[in-house]
């Protein structure tokens, strides 16, 4: 396996963790106050929309010659960064 495919396949895993925490998340916002629930539901939203931008950025780098990924890679990586800091925010404002 290549390393770029190797970098695929640890996002991919880390993308369907974060789904998992999402979907946690979404439980969550079922059992709270309606006050606190606008919160959880526009947090939950921007995760949902930054995991969908991370997804398509790794399509891009699917479908990337060999030569381009290590430019695509540092995009993805700054995406990839965006979405575990809100994540953990998410987490930590809804314990």
């Amino acid at each position: 396996m290549s390393s770029r495919d190797e970098y695929i396949h640890k996002m991919q895993v880390k993308l369907e963790e974060w789904n998992a925490e999402i979907d946690t998340l979404t439980a969550k916002a079922g059992e709270v106050t309606a006050e606190v629930k606008n919160e959880y539901n526009e947090q939950i939203e921007s995760l949902k929309a930054k995991q969908i931008a991370t997804r398509q950025k790794i399509e891009e780098l699917q479908h990337a010659g060999e030569s381009a990924w290590e430019d695509l890679k540092l995009g993805i990586d700054m995406a990839w960064t965006a979405m575990g800091e809100a994540i953990d925010s998410a987490k930590s404002r809804f314990k």
